[in-house]
């Protein structure tokens, strides 16, 4: 799709705002979805003039993680672009990566007796985790030749680069995640899975059982689980592909990291999704493409609190005529995947996304939800899609061919 679309960029003043209401899709409980039950007026008054569909994060009943789910929406084919947890936690937290780095993003959690009872240890809050986060860097500077540089995440979060004395094998972090996805189970193994990840796999058990050591007599964050191993991809740049000028307003690090790999802006932030939008408002003049990310839902799906994510969805919705105010010549909203409360993770359901702009047909949805966007002019689609209509919505493609 880039090479497509690159000769057909043309720049002018427009502003495009893309809204990620994180997990936003849902499944049925008791009839209906959670964008169903929610009480959203402006939501609904926007889908009944907007282009609405449901996009396809990566193919059909694949079920995305979150780089995939946003590098998708962003124009990036999430098959062509393979991008580690790792990477994105660490430059979200502002680490600087080199080639020489293995990244892996890890959870506090709860074990007992040798098995996950929390992998989120309970959601401790951030300033417990950055205070076990500065115990483990004091203690573990080193592994065998391999220096270790940690940064406290949010909440149960937190990233380690593996800085090894030399270049690796392109598939030196082939090492696969030890957390086993669902409590009751005991972690996995980080066993390599390639024989050149031999020397990472090492390092990465002695630093779970070195951590372990150390975490044993806390409560709650008494063990860690490693995901997302990765090294530094090339990956060309949002400006390269769009010529956007863009920015990242997000409070989570990770979505900044993703951000920050694809060339945006991403300064650190921190509040509600209210000081995000000031943070849109203040900044609007100064960039063509802004980024707006909102978490919460996507955490309370993951809980299975159907209400919670309801509620949060509500909350967002209160505040979209803030956005509107500015008159973005074209304003997408959508989620990077479905988490489904009923599910209580990701799922591969295709998610609701809708585009507004003087120069779309509308008027087929009376609402924003799962099953009002399949009666939309955009029907089911793949999400790379969503930044070429972007860009065609903001009269930034010239014709195609004679």
């Amino acid at each position: 799709m880039q090479k497509l679309i690159k000769p057909l960029i043309q720049k002018n003043d427009s502003k495009i705002v893309m809204v990620v209401l994180d997990g936003v899709g849902g499944l049925p409980v008791n009839g209906k979805t959670e964008l169903e039950t929610s009480n959203i007026p402006n939501l609904d008054a926007l889908a009944r003039e907007s282009a609405c569909g449901l996009h396809v994060p990566v193919a059909f009943g694949i079920t995305p993680g979150s780089g995939p789910g946003h590098l998708g929406i962003f124009g990036y084919d999430p098959q062509e672009f393979q991008i580690g947890r790792g990477i994105l936690e660490s430059l979200g937290l502002g680490l600087e990566v080199k080639k020489t780095d293995v990244a892996v993003r890890c959870n506090y959690a709860t074990i007992k007796d040798g098995i996950i009872v929390d992998r989120r240890a309970g959601r401790i809050p951030t300033e417990q985790s950055r205070r076990l986060t500065e115990k483990l860097q004091q203690e573990i500077k080193r592994i065998d030749d391999v220096e270790l540089i940690f940064a406290p995440g949010m909440e149960h979060r937190f990233a380690v680069l593996l800085r090894f004395p030399e270049p690796l094998e392109p598939d030196a972090a082939m090492v696969p995640d030890t957390d086993p996805q669902k409590e009751g189970n005991p972690p996995l193994s980080p066993a390599p899975m390639s024989k050149s990840a031999e020397k990472v796999s090492k390092v990465a058990e002695k630093l779970i059982n070195k951590a372990h050591e150390l975490l044993k007599n806390e409560e709650k964050a008494n063990f860690i689980l490693t995901r997302g191993f990765s090294g530094l991809p090339h990956i060309p740049t949002f400006e390269e592909a769009f010529a956007l000028k863009s920015i990242a307003i997000a409070t989570y690090p990770m979505y900044r990291g993703l951000a920050r790999l694809v060339g945006m802006d991403t300064p650190s932030i921190e509040g509600s999704v209210e000081d995000e939008i000031r943070f849109l408002k203040q900044n609007y003049n100064d960039y063509d493409f802004f980024f707006l990310h909102v978490k919460k839902i996507d955490s309370y799906g993951e809980d299975g609190n159907f209400d919670g994510k309801a509620a949060r969805i509500e909350e967002f919705d209160k505040l979209l005529p803030q956005i509107l105010d500015l008159k973005p010549d074209v304003l997408v909203i959508t989620g990077d995947h479905s988490t489904p409360a009923l599910m209580k993770g990701h799922s591969w359901h295709p998610v609701p996304v809708l585009i507004k702009s003087p120069y779309v047909l509308g008027g087929l949805c009376s609402a924003f939800s799962e099953r009002e966007c399949t009666k939309g002019e955009l029907g089911i689609f793949p999400a790379i899609n969503i930044m070429s209509l972007a860009l065609a919505n903001a009269l930034r493609l010239k014709k195609f061919g004679a």
